[in-house]
């Protein structure tokens, strides 16, 4: 295809990477973003010394970041400083908080199919072959996605006949009629081991209850190939898309807010956005909206311009919200290494509260928590720690706005007064509240404001069977020709490694590459 006008809209990961992809295929790219910063979710916040990521925070399929960065005539070991992470992470139980002494019981995880095996032998007899066997199927299902999936556009039925799809298919379709856990269930009784290869499930926007066991893959990326960290946080990685798209030529335009995609006889031509007080047009051959897909959909297009009726957004099973709290500690904290999980006892109870029909708070949560400060120094003063808390939540806004120190709404801040006491309680940290000298809660109507996310979630349309691979939405508009999606809330779903993948895909529609798999570098 010959060289085009492209406008990008959203500078996130998906934004900035099809920016950079389309720009070093020799298109004119302007990417608009609204806000003053680059990144999206994948965002950053810093205070008296503490550099906090605001996303995204584990490093998996290396070998997606690995495609992205030689498809722009470059390689990881340029761009990122990855260091290996050991223990990958450290899980704990509710029943933990009953320990003697405060002292908890922890499980560490590592990665290594042998060690992995060792683990789970240790726990219950017999589950180390198990998981072994277990490991292999997700290895194999993995590189099925990869291969034949995760990649392929999907762009016409005979897209379903590949002979890639067809060799991939035995691996994968077997898989779409059961849930992960019951998949997981039947294989191993302890319940921390389920719930060791139950959790990656909500990486994917949705409950092991609900999720296909195809996704028991995702325990070949943490399990198997091991978690890593880019030092300098992901910011740095941002950073590096960044200034990838401005080698190759991409005009970034920030505090531009897209109001109105405009089309002509079913074409994309121009979008508005406002900058500066005033309402700006940008015409363009190729369009691509790299933000929420819902509000692509309802307040940029006009009605005759959307590809999706009402009744999809009112079927839409929403991933999770989240209370987000960044916190500075003084003093050093052992008991939590760089990734640390805390596990509630009733699992069913807890993703019921967060997906089930009467939506509310879990009591007590699973909580995530990282502390980059263990692995990277320049993220923290000396003598002090980086913390960073998620609970999963509903998909509500009106839990409420976030804000610095104890500002915030009062639900944000309950919940999260609720998760630094229980972290304390759960890992033996007594003390941690009255350590806290840094502090910034973010809650679901501050991803609704910020980023203009359906129902206020933290991630997306959730990962169920319905609202996977080429079910889950368009890359290509419907009623739009030149108008394309990308992002966590398009195809192919949730994280990095899939944005990085959203964005090839936009590419390979572009360049009418019908092909499976990961693009041939150029």
């Amino acid at each position: 295809m010959s060289a085009s006008r492209v406008v990008v809209i959203g500078g996130g990961v998906s934004g900035l990477a099809t920016a950079c992809l389309l720009a070093r295929d020799g298109h004119s790219v302007t990417l608009l973003e609204r806000s003053g910063e680059l990144g999206g979710r994948a965002g950053a916040w810093e205070q008296d010394g503490f550099a906090f990521d605001t996303g995204p925070s584990w490093y998996l399929m290396p070998e997606v970041f690995d495609h992205f960065y030689r498809m722009m005539g470059t390689d990881t070991a340029e761009q990122l400083d990855l260091v290996p992470l050991e223990p990958g992470y450290r899980v704990y139980s509710e029943a933990s908080e009953d320990a003697p002494e405060g002292a908890t019981a922890a499980i560490d995880v590592p990665a290594g199919a042998d060690r992995v095996a060792a683990l789970f032998e240790g726990r219950e007899p017999g589950s180390g072959d198990r998981v072994r066997r277990y490991l292999a199927s997700a290895t194999r299902t993995y590189r099925a996605a990869v291969s034949s999936f995760l990649y392929n556009p999907f762009s016409s039925w005979r897209s379903f006949t590949s002979p890639a799809v067809l060799a991939a298919a035995p691996a994968v379709v077997p898989l779409l009629t059961r849930s992960l856990w019951s998949f997981i269930a039947r294989r191993f009784g302890d319940p921390m081991l389920r719930k060791i290869l139950g959790y990656p499930a909500v990486f994917l926007g949705t409950s092991p209850f609900d999720a296909p066991a195809l996704y028991h893959l995702m325990s070949h990326m943490d399990l198997v190939d091991g978690v890593r960290y880019p030092l300098g946080g992901f910011r740095a990685f941002v950073a590096s898309l960044a200034a990838l798209a401005t080698d190759a030529g991409v005009e970034i335009r920030t505090g531009s807010d897209v109001v109105r995609i405009v089309s002509e006889q079913g074409r994309a031509r121009a979008v508005e956005f406002e900058q500066d007080g005033r309402t700006q047009r940008l015409d363009a051959d190729i369009i691509v909206s790299a933000i929420d897909e819902h509000h692509t959909e309802t307040a940029l297009l006009a009605p005759e311009d959307r590809s999706y009726r009402p009744g999809r957004w009112r079927r839409q099973v929403t991933g999770p919200s989240a209370v987000l709290v960044l916190l500075g500690i003084r003093g050093k904290i052992p008991q939590l290494p760089h990734h640390t999980l805390l596990f509630s006892d009733d699992w069913r109870e807890n993703f019921d509260a967060i997906f089930g029909a009467t939506p509310r708070v879990p009591r007590p949560p699973s909580i995530y928590v990282c502390k980059p400060s263990a692995t990277d120094d320049s993220v923290a003063p000396a003598d002090a720690e980086n913390v960073f808390v998620l609970v999963p939540l509903p998909p509500d806004p009106a839990i409420g706005h976030g804000g610095t120190g104890r500002a915030g709404d009062p639900r944000v801040t309950a919940i999260a007064d609720a998760a630094v006491a229980q972290i304390g309680r759960w890992a033996g940290i007594p003390d941690l509240e009255s350590r806290i000298i840094v502090r910034r809660t973010i809650g679901p109507a501050d991803f609704e404001s910020d980023f203009n996310t359906f129902r206020g979630s933290a991630l997306g349309p959730a990962h169920t069977l319905r609202q996977s691979a080429f079910l889950r939405g368009v890359t290509r508009s419907r009623r739009v020709s030149g108008l394309f999606y990308a992002g966590a809330t398009s195809v192919p779903g949730v994280g990095l490694p899939m944005c990085l993948i959203s964005a090839e895909l936009v590419l390979k529609h572009i360049r009418g590459d019908h092909s499976a798999g990961p693009s041939e570098v150029r």
